[in-house]
C-alpha cells in the first residue's frame, strides 16, 4: 500500500502528506483515512473519508469526529506499548 497521498490547499498548492492508519469501522460502508504533513515536526493529524478511487472527503458529524478521536487515541497508545 503507498503510504502518501496528495491534498490541494486553500491556496491551490499540492502537498504530499504520509497516511498514518486507515480503517473500516464495523457495520460502516465509510472508510477513513488519518495522516499528516511529514514536513511539520509534531503537526496536526488530519481525517478524511475517502472511497474506493481515493477521492478524500470531509467528516461532517461529531459522532464521526469522536468515533476517529478514539481509533487515533487506541494506535497512539498502541505505538507507545511497542517503544
Amino acid at each position: 500500500m503507498d503510504k502518501k497521498l496528495y491534498i490541494t490547499d486553500e491556496n491551490g498548492v499540492e502537498k504530499e502528506m504520509e497516511i498514518l492508519l486507515t480503517f473500516e469501522p464495523d457495520g460502516s460502508t465509510k472508510k477513513y483515512v488519518l495522516y499528516y504533513d511529514p514536513e511539520v515536526e509534531d503537526g496536526d493529524v488530519f481525517a478524511s473519508i475517502y472511497d474506493d478511487e481515493g477521492h478524500l472527503f470531509p467528516i461532517e458529524t461529531q459522532e464521526e469526529w469522536d468515533m476517529v478521536e478514539e481509533v487515533l487515541n487506541a494506535f497512539n497508545e498502541d505505538e507507545e506499548d511497542e517503544e
